[in-house]
């Protein structure tokens, strides 16, 4: 056992008193090493309802014949971050994320791996981390939340506090209904309830087949989800007799399986850049012309938060994600989950339970799958929009630039009725390298959605959106402003034209007049100077290439 480096022969005399201090017989020192990297946290809702799971998993690696260890991996609520200094750091925590997983099971020697996760940032630096270390593992998401109530209407959390916040602005709704829907949009334990990132990668991570059928939808609260822990700890321990490795199921074929489904599901957009970086660590090619040449060949099943009326709770109870896979097995690949069963005989043996949840492609919500990704002269090397919540009307636009350097400028002018009919909203300087961390633009986007301007005003960055933003809105626009990128020198009224069935993203301008305006283009001083962010700033690549560290 790989474990045997820290437990066996005359010099590890001092390792192993060292290991007796944990509590360990002499009968554990000939078992399996299993850590258990935990992110649990009180201030994640996705992640409070961890140290339930950790009995389950413990229990199951005990009835395995392994020894659990347990460390604990940090965390950040995305939510909590956003709109201000703290969304800088979410991206950026991938890398410390995979670092620390990395740094743990070396030091150790650990046999297996079980990771315990479920937020946006962190279930991507776990699957990283597993494809850099490829030693046995399992991946166990904690599971969606349930939806809020009020007054017997279904609540999610963007729409009703994000999107409700600017539909009080504008006095649609009452002081006391805002403060109730604060209060009841989020009812307990669980990752945000709609098609946001972490539920999103919960399903590719099952589709990969990183974890075990039906862990992705199995909601945080249910029985379902403590049985999958306990089954995910006992199977750790059989895949490190068998040796099956994370890149044994890690391969291009199964992250095309995983960007398929995304496009089936109209899953975040963030998904391009965590699929790219847990590529990036399998050594294995993928682009973004990737994701849009699968996306215009899949089509869009399902009509989940925040482009539709559905949650999660709805797509598990019409068979989750193997009803999914079930649904797209013509357009899949037939890769190995690590419960020992293949794509097409986890296909086979689900059953679809709701034909409106999870339809058919003849009654698809639209023909081609959620993400597109558009090039032009404002984004030589990319730019990403979440297409299935883009309102028919705005999928062609053109529209006055209205330029701004940083997230609060924007938010400031939609909050206070400055951004009229036709504009296009500019915020650049937010990328991965001038962000720093490219930051998620969800209270601007939720913002112009409850002002009631998402068929008038577009947006677009070289920041990023959450899960949960709909609308016109392209993000992950390359080069960045700070990287010398086209969207470093717009002008206010310069015109914009989004085009996204022809995939175009570009300003009217020449060639020449755009390289003219570099002569007397300096770019906008490093916002942060000290610390991990300013380390991050010097080492990150561009969103193109996954904005992994160099």
């Amino acid at each position: 056992m790989r474990s045997d480096k820290i437990k066996k022969g005359l010099e590890r005399v001092p390792h192993r008193a060292l290991l007796h201090a944990t509590g360990l017989g002499r009968k554990d020192l000939n078992r399996p090493f299993i850590g258990v990297a935990t992110s649990f946290t009180d201030l994640i809702p996705g992640h409070i309802g961890m140290r339930d799971l950790e009995r389950f998993i413990e229990r199951g690696i005990c009835y395995g014949g392994g020894v659990p260890f347990f460390f604990g991996i940090p965390g950040i609520c995305d939510g909590i971050a956003m709109g201000h200094l703290g969304m800088c750091y979410p991206l950026a925590l991938r890398e410390l994320v995979a670092d620390s997983v990395e740094t743990v099971c070396n030091a150790h020697s650990l046999d297996g791996l079980v990771c315990l996760t479920n937020c946006d940032k962190i279930t991507p630096g776990m699957l990283m981390a597993t494809a850099r270390l490829n030693i046995p593992t399992i991946i166990v998401t904690a599971g969606p939340m349930l939806s809020g109530r009020y007054r017997q209407r279904k609540l999610a959390f963007v729409h009703d506090s994000y999107e409700a916040m600017a539909r009080a602005k504008k006095g649609e709704i009452s002081a006391k209904e805002l403060s109730c829907l604060e209060m009841e949009a989020c009812p307990g334990a669980g990752s945000c309830q709609g098609l946001y990132t972490a539920n999103t990668m919960a399903c590719l991570t099952e589709t990969m087949g990183m974890s075990l059928p039906g862990c992705a939808t199995a909601l945080a609260v249910s029985a379902k989800k403590r049985r999958i822990a306990q089954a995910s700890g006992e199977r750790i321990v059989e895949l490190v007799k068998k040796n099956i490795t994370p890149l044994d199921i890690i391969n291009k074929k199964s992250l095309e399986n995983a960007i398929t489904v995304d496009m089936a599901l109209g899953g975040s957009s963030n998904t391009v850049l965590h699929l790219m970086s847990i590529a990036h660590e399998a050594g294995i090619e993928i682009s973004l012309k990737t994701f849009d040449n699968i996306g215009k060949k899949t089509p869009h099943i399902t009509n989940l938060e925040p482009a539709g009326p559905y949650f999660m709770e709805d797509l598990e109870y019409a068979g989750g994600i193997p009803a999914v896979l079930k649904r797209l097995k013509a357009k899949l690949n037939n890769t190995l989950n690590l419960s020992g069963d293949k794509t097409f005989d986890i296909a086979k043996n689900a059953e679809i339970f709701d034909e409106e949840i999870i339809r058919p492609f003849n009654r698809a919500y639209h023909k081609q799958g959620g993400i597109a990704v558009l090039f032009g002269n404002l984004a030589p090397s990319g730019a990403v929009v979440k297409q299935s919540g883009v309102n028919p009307k705005m999928m062609k636009f053109s529209g006055r630039a209205r330029v701004f350097n940083r997230e609060e400028e924007a938010m400031q002018a939609i909050m206070n009725k400055k951004v009229k009919k036709g504009d296009c909203l500019v915020i650049r300087y937010e990328g991965p390298a001038g962000g720093p961390g490219m930051r998620e633009m969800l209270a601007p986007t939720a913002a112009i959605v409850g002002m009631g301007l998402t068929e008038s005003v577009a947006l677009i960055t070289d920041g990023r959106f959450s899960g949960g933003t709909k609308g016109p809105c392209i993000g992950h626009i390359s080069p960045e402003a700070s990287a010398k990128g086209p969207i470093a020198v717009l002008k206010e009224g310069d015109i914009i034209n989004i085009d996204i069935p022809n995939r175009k993203l570009e300003v009217k301008l020449t060639a020449s007049e755009i390289a003219k305006r570099f002569n007397s283009w300096k770019p906008v001083a490093q916002k942060i100077k000290r610390g991990y962010l300013a380390r991050y700033s010097r080492l990150v690549s561009s969103a193109d290439k996954g904005a992994v560290l160099k």
